[in-house]
């Protein structure tokens, strides 16, 4: 099977990507396609949706942080499994960073190597016949970039809708689509994205819900017929990052959702094979494993449940004594000696590390990270570069006195300092690892 391929973008986040990639996803499922999601560039929560609304995995597509061979033969999986690949967009679609050409983490990256048709989804509010504008600027920008056509969110009228449609007329730009002002088709956000897949009581109805505007509001014969094939050179064999052991125990509830399929699928195609425990249950990693991979996720939000689960940590630290055990992000504030929630009420977390975390006192820090690692651990060997990033609000609020795991450079070079920290066979950090450098 070999797919036809589109991408969804816009001018900017918060134009509605997510709404329409969801939608296009759920009503071609609904017609017996064969049809798989992507996203470019680091997120966890769209992929686990695409992921609901189709029945077949989610892939993470980044131009920055993978080597062109790993991105090539990702791509050329998704596409050889289904009809119809949709990859959703990230940010704008031509922001990124300056550094490689082509390599600079931006949507348009992926719509140039991959010779994939854009749709742009613009958010009409406030605006009339100025979309046409914007549209026009869009599809002119970049001639390695091909705009098969709009998608108009955030309408609010008919006359509205006809306004719009008559100023793209002149520019010959296809409308696919207009998605009236809706708020029940919203789905409910926290401090990460989207409330997570896993925790909507009423998920199929709402992707239901999702399928049905789009067979109202869309053209989806349209939308089909402009996919094009994805011009993807044959991969060149592409090095997973190596697996921190050959049976992992990876924490896998509401609290540690934060890993991305490609890491976990390349583990697996080294021949380790991955059991899954929850902390929140109070399961301790199970001791036939030789290794433990604590994901990023949500552990602020269950600080007192995980610091109640007894069973748990003293099962972690018994595992530590003798084997590997990593924290990203969530899980490195685990692995520390405390953990502030929202409210300011400190949590006992593992006590494996030296530092502490907190969630009350909330600081932004987003952004595509370069790790060198200062000693051989679960990543790598030292010296070893990574590329991945980070996104949280937690703030280190003591730093302990750990060796650190590893010098962090942001993308486009500038040395951050030192990060983490490594105590005997512990290590962790903020820094979500998605490929070898």
């Amino acid at each position: 099977m070999s797919a036809r391929g589109l991408i969804v973008s816009a001018p900017r986040s918060g134009a509605g990507k997510t709404t329409v990639t969801l939608a296009l996803l759920a009503a071609f499922a609904r017609r017996g396609l064969a049809v798989q999601g992507a996203k470019a560039g680091p997120d966890y929560i769209d992929p686990a949706f695409h992921t609901a609304a189709t029945g077949l995995p989610s892939v993470n597509l980044d131009s920055w942080a993978m080597p062109p061979a790993l991105l090539v033969a990702l791509a050329h999986e998704a596409a050889s499994q289904a009809e119809l690949l949709v990859v959703e967009g990230v940010m704008g679609l031509f922001d990124g960073i300056g550094t490689v050409p082509g390599r600079t983490g931006a949507t348009a990256d992926l719509a140039a190597r991959l010779r994939l048709p854009v749709v742009l989804v613009l958010d009409v509010s406030g605006q009339s016949q100025s979309a046409a504008a914007l549209a026009r600027g869009f599809a002119g920008h970049d001639p390695d970039v091909s705009i098969a056509g709009v998608i108009l969110n955030r309408v609010g009228s008919a006359r509205h809708e006809r306004l719009v449609a008559d100023a793209m007329a002149l520019l010959a730009m296809p409308v696919l689509g207009a998605i009236h002002r809706d708020d029940a088709l919203a789905f409910p956000e926290r401090h990460l994205g989207l409330v997570q897949p896993g925790e909507h009581e009423d998920l199929d109805a709402r992707l239901d819900a999702l399928a049905a505007m789009a067979e109202r509001c869309f053209d989806l014969d349209a939308i089909l017929a402009l996919a094009g094939p994805p011009v993807i050179t044959a991969p060149k064999a592409a090095r997973p990052l190596p697996p921190p052991g050959s049976r992992i125990a990876l924490a896998d509830d509401v609290a540690f959702t934060f890993a991305y399929p490609h890491v976990l699928a390349g583990w697996r195609a080294s021949g380790a094979e991955i059991v899954s425990f929850s902390p929140l249950a109070d399961q301790p990693p199970p001791e036939h494993c030789d290794s433990c991979w604590l994901p990023g996720g949500y552990p602020e939000l269950h600080a007192g449940a995980i610091a109640a689960a007894t069973r748990f940590r003293h099962g972690l630290a018994q595992f530590a004594a003798t084997r590997p055990v990593h924290g990203e992000c969530g899980g490195y504030m685990v692995l520390g000696e405390g953990l502030e929630d929202a409210g300011g009420v400190r949590h006992q977390m593992a006590g494996l590390l030296g530092h502490a975390t907190s969630f009350a006192k909330r600081r932004l820090h987003l952004g595509y990270r370069e790790a060198r690692l200062l000693g051989a651990c679960a990543l790598g060997t030292e010296g070893q570069l990574l590329r991945g990033h980070e996104f949280h609000y937690a703030a280190l609020t003591e730093t302990g006195n750990d060796a650190p795991l590893a010098e962090l450079a942001d993308g486009e070079g500038r040395a951050l300092g030192v990060a983490g920290g490594r105590r005997g066979h512990v290590t962790g950090s903020f820094f979500h690892v998605i490929a070898e450098a």
